[in-house]
C-alpha cells in the first residue's frame, strides 16, 4: 500500500478528507442552497414525524419497502413525465445497478468519454461491450452506432451536464441519432435537476432511462432511475445494488419528498444562478472550469484562493486527463455577484 500512496503523493494527486470550512463556498454541489436551508430542514422534520422511525430494517425486497416509498416514486416519476421510477441509495449505485442489470441482456453501450465513474464501473464490473466516443462528438458517435450489431440492444450513455467541464449535452441531436439507429438513450441528470428545465425538471425528455441523484440541486440524499414500468420491474429483479442494499431510511425519504415540494418553485434562485453563469462565462452551467495544467499548479491555485477566503477545489489527474486539470468553480444561488467578481479578479491576478 505504501508504494501506491507514495506514488500518489509524488504525482500531486494524493487525496485526503477535509472538514467543512468557513470560506465562501464555490466548491459544493448544493446549487440551490437546499442542503443548508433551514426552511427545508423544518419541513423535513415535520414530514419525518409522520413516518415510522429511524431505520428501514432491511432491503425493499425483504422488510424495507413502504407504501410511502412507492407513492414517492410515483410522484417523482409523474413530475418528470415518466411512467415509473425506482429509488436507489445514491447516484453511484443507481448508475451501477442500471448498467450491470442491462448488461445481463447482452447489451452494447456507447458512452461519452467524459461520463461519470459510476457508469464506467458498471461497464467494467459487468464486462459488457462498451465503447467510448469522443466528448460531445456526434460524428464519432454515429460511426460507433454504424458498427453496432443489430442483433443486440444498444444504449447511449451521457450526462446532461458534465461534472468536469460543465458542458451541456446536445440531447436532441443525440436522441435523433439514437432513434435513427434503433438505440436507447440513458441520461445522468445529476447536475441538471433543480437547476435546468421548467421548474428544475432537468434537460432530458422521453428517454429510455433518466438517472437523478438527489445529493446536488435537490439538496437531499439518494437517487432514482426513471423510465417505463417494465424497466422498473427489470431493475427490481436484476439490479444487484438495489436488491442487496438496505432501503433508504424514513428521514431520507422525507427529505426527498420535502425538497420536491420546494425546489420547483425556486424560480428566483434559478434566475440568479443564470446571471452568475453569464458572469463567469467559462461554461453554460453552474460548473465553471478554469483550466490550469498540472496537479501541483492546480492545487497551488486552490490553496491561494483558500487563503483569500474562497473554497474552490481542483480536479486533478487521473480524475481528469493529464494536462487537462482544472479548478472547478461551482456556482450557487447563495453566492453573490460581489463574491464572484472578487473571486474572478483573484484568479485573473494569479495568472498574471
Amino acid at each position: 500500500m505504501k508504494v501506491w500512496l507514495d506514488r500518489r503523493k509524488a504525482c500531486g494527486n494524493f487525496r485526503a478528507l477535509q472538514t467543512h470550512t468557513s470560506q465562501v463556498d464555490f466548491a459544493s454541489n448544493d446549487y440551490l442552497g437546499l442542503a443548508r436551508s433551514s426552511s427545508l430542514k423544518e419541513v423535513v422534520i415535520q414530514e419525518w414525524g409522520k413516518l415510522q422511525g429511524v431505520g428501514s430494517t432491511g432491503s425493499r425486497l425483504l422488510t424495507g419497502n413502504r407504501a410511502y416509498t412507492e407513492k414517492l416514486e410515483g410522484e417523482i416519476a409523474a413530475f418528470h413525465g415518466s411512467e415509473a421510477g425506482l429509488l436507489f441509495n445514491c447516484g453511484f449505485m443507481a448508475n451501477l445497478g442500471l448498467i450491470t442489470a442491462l448488461a445481463k441482456t447482452g447489451a452494447t453501450f456507447l458512452f461519452d468519454a467524459e461520463i461519470h465513474a459510476s457508469m464506467r464501473e458498471g461497464f467494467k464490473l459487468s464486462k459488457s461491450r462498451a465503447f467510448p466516443f469522443r466528448h460531445q462528438d456526434l460524428e464519432h458517435l454515429e460511426k460507433r452506432l454504424k458498427k453496432c450489431s443489430a442483433s443486440s440492444d444498444t444504449y447511449i450513455c451521457v450526462e446532461s451536464v458534465y461534472s468536469t467541464d460543465g458542458s451541456l449535452s446536445p440531447l436532441a441531436e443525440i436522441g435523433a441519432l439514437a432513434e435513427a439507429y434503433g438505440a436507447q438513450l440513458i441520461v445522468d441528470e445529476a447536475h441538471a435537476v433543480g437547476v435546468f428545465g421548467p421548474q428544475g425538471r432537468g434537460l432530458a425528455q422521453q428517454v429510455f432511462a433518466q438517472v437523478i441523484p438527489f445529493g446536488k440541486g435537490v439538496g437531499a440524499f439518494g437517487a432514482i432511475v426513471l423510465g417505463s414500468k417494465e424497466l422498473k420491474d427489470f431493475l427490481v429483479n436484476f439490479a444487484t445494488p438495489f436488491m442487496y442494499s438496505t432501503a433508504l431510511p424514513d428521514h431520507c425519504l422525507a427529505a426527498i419528498q420535502s425538497s420536491y415540494q420546494i425546489f420547483p418553485h425556486l424560480e428566483v434562485e434559478r434566475k440568479h444562478l443564470k446571471s452568475l453563469i453569464e458572469m463567469a462565462h467559462f461554461s453554460p452551467s453552474t460548473i465553471q472550469p478554469i483550466p490550469i495544467s498540472g496537479n501541483h499548479q492546480a492545487r497551488k491555485l486552490s490553496c491561494y484562493l483558500a487563503s483569500k477566503g474562497f473554497d474552490v477545489r481542483a480536479l486533478l489527474s487521473p480524475t481528469v486527463q493529464r494536462g487537462k486539470e482544472v479548478l472547478r468553480l461551482c456556482l450557487h444561488a447563495f453566492n453573490s455577484k460581489e463574491e464572484l467578481t472578487r473571486l474572478l479578479s483573484l484568479v485573473k491576478a494569479y495568472h498574471g
